[in-house]
């Protein structure tokens, strides 16, 4: 299983509601502010990029990784909770 994370930038809009529905859905955990942290089995980075895209509106920022490593500091959570 693969760990990911998405930031987002929800600029005009700003619906936090749906997109928070689903990370809570994937069991996601809030790193920073704009920043979760996921797991899934199955999936690419582009396949998840455009299925949160589905999500938010046109002109919304969303970026997915893929983590092979990391570290933090002072963050709101960090993966070991997933």
């Amino acid at each position: 299983m693969a760990l990911y994370t998405i930031t987002y930038d929800l600029r005009n809009n700003r619906d936090y509601k749906t997109l928070y529905e689903e990370l809570e859905a994937f069991n996601a955990v809030k790193i920073l502010e704009s920043t979760w942290c996921f797991k899934r089995d199955k999936t690419t980075s582009p396949n998840l990029r455009d299925y949160f895209g589905k999500l938010t509106d046109s002109d919304d920022g969303i970026f997915i990784c893929e983590v092979k490593a990391w570290a933090s500091r002072k963050t709101d959570g960090t993966p070991k909770a997933l």
